[in-house]
């Protein structure tokens, strides 16, 4: 049921990832053509970037960082404490 999970994750980053690529291709093409001497493209580029970023944080880092290893180790040492 994890793998599952974790490959549905993955999946669904590998489809943002493409869509980012397609659409901001697209977009460079048409700065290009439109508007050369200005490169607006580069504030989706960086605003969308980011997002993916986080969201490839989350898949790839998410399960080290805040996943059940961190939560089980969480509730030892917040059960140690009482």
């Amino acid at each position: 049921k994890a793998a599952r999970c974790q490959v549905r994750r993955l999946r669904g980053f590998y489809a943002h990832l493409t869509v980012y690529l397609a659409v901001n291709a697209g977009l460079l093409v048409i700065n290009l053509f439109s508007s050369p001497a200005r490169l607006w493209v580069v504030w989706p580029l960086a605003g969308w970037g980011i997002a993916i970023l986080i969201h490839g944080a989350s898949v790839f880092l998410g399960g080290r960082l805040l996943g059940r290893e961190w939560e089980a180790r969480k509730i030892r040492e917040i059960m140690g404490k009482r």
